[in-house]
């Protein structure tokens, strides 16, 4: 039996809802991807799924068991292509055709080379339409840690900022707890939560002793999210609070590679001044997150956000597209794009 013609739902509209389910995962999956699906029967009924931790079920998998028999000759909406190799779990591709489904309709295909378009062509070898597209600029915002770091090798760099309105990260004495209140730093931890790895500077760990962990944040599945990995770039001191943690250093470029190696498909910046100068001069910076407090240092003295050589003229700023700002109680977040990547 096929899905008759008046019957055919809108795509766009189920795939934005296999989205939405996608973001219950966000703090589940990684490494691997955060995927959404949504699972409709001939008759309409519809069921939703995600990618749960690394060994669960994948989405495609977790909405075809909620279904059960009545995927038979039903459409499947998926974010991102099905895997198709065995990895934690087997091929999703297998489940999709052993559920006899009629359709799929992916958001945007699989970078990784495991994938890389071959589970479309399992499905279609099988006799099932397969769509690609519907959805794709929702997917490609959604999953653009994850398609980065399959495409570059490299982890999606997001460089987190605090500072008072006339852009001072501490006081005169050195003083930087705290900039921003309670909401903003909440937020700062679920940033950091979905991250695969936090890096800092040896200067900022010898002067504010950081632990860098997640805290006050739980996951969809009420249970903690797994904790970053902890990097610092120089030496950290023998009984600083960052340990355990993985000390590197030299070339920014090479230790993205080492950390894309290591499966980081996030990378959070938190500074210091030096860190994020250098990380911004190098365009390394896929996102930056910048939380203002209404506050005012008064004068120069205070840190600002990067150190090290400015622009020299107006023509050489950087330019970013400002791509979202919220309240946070009192303070302000701003996320923001290169102006270049943004486009």
């Amino acid at each position: 039996m096929l899905i008759e013609p008046d019957l055919v739902p809108d795509d766009a509209a189920f795939m934005a809802r296999a989205v939405a389910r996608a973001a219950h995962s966000r703090l589940l999956a990684p490494p691997n991807p955060w995927v959404g699906a949504v699972l409709v029967a001939p008759d309409g009924t519809s069921w939703e799924g995600s990618t749960r931790r690394p060994g669960g079920n994948h989405a495609e998998r977790e909405v075809l068991a909620r279904a059960g028999e009545r995927a038979r000759h039903g459409t499947l909406y998926v974010t991102l292509e099905p895997c198709c190799h065995h990895g934690r779990t087997p091929p999703c591709t297998d489940a999709v055709i052993a559920a006899g489904v009629a359709r799929v309709v992916v958001g945007v295909t699989d970078p990784d080379p495991n994938v890389g378009g071959n589970g479309l062509a399992q499905l279609r070898e099988a006799g099932i339409e397969v769509i690609v597209g519907p959805g794709a600029e929702l997917v490609e915002d959604q999953l653009a840690p994850y398609l980065h770091h399959r495409r570059t090798g490299r982890p999606w760099v997001v460089l987190k900022l605090a500072a008072t309105l006339d852009g001072r990260t501490a006081a005169a004495d050195g003083t930087s707890q705290w900039i921003t209140g309670p909401e903003a730093r909440h937020d700062a931890h679920e940033l950091r939560a979905a991250s695969d790895a936090v890096l800092v500077g040896a200067g900022t760990v010898r002067a504010d002793d950081p632990r860098l962990t997640v805290r006050d944040v739980l996951a969809s599945d009420g249970a903690p999210p797994r904790e970053p990995l902890r990097v610092v770039l120089g030496r950290a001191p023998e009984g600083a609070a960052v340990h355990p943690c993985l000390e590197t250093g030299g070339d920014l470029e090479a230790v993205l590679d080492d950390l894309g190696a290591r499966q980081v498909v996030q990378l959070m910046v938190e500074g210091g001044a030096d860190v994020a100068g250098r990380f911004h001069r190098s365009g390394l910076v896929d996102r930056y997150v910048v939380y203002l407090a209404p506050a005012l240092s008064g004068g120069a003295d205070g840190a600002g956000l990067f150190r090290g050589p400015g622009a020299a003229t107006m023509a050489d700023m950087a330019r970013l597209r400002l791509l979202d700002v919220r309240r946070l109680d009192d303070d302000l977040r701003l996320e923001l794009a290169p102006a270049e990547e943004a486009g």
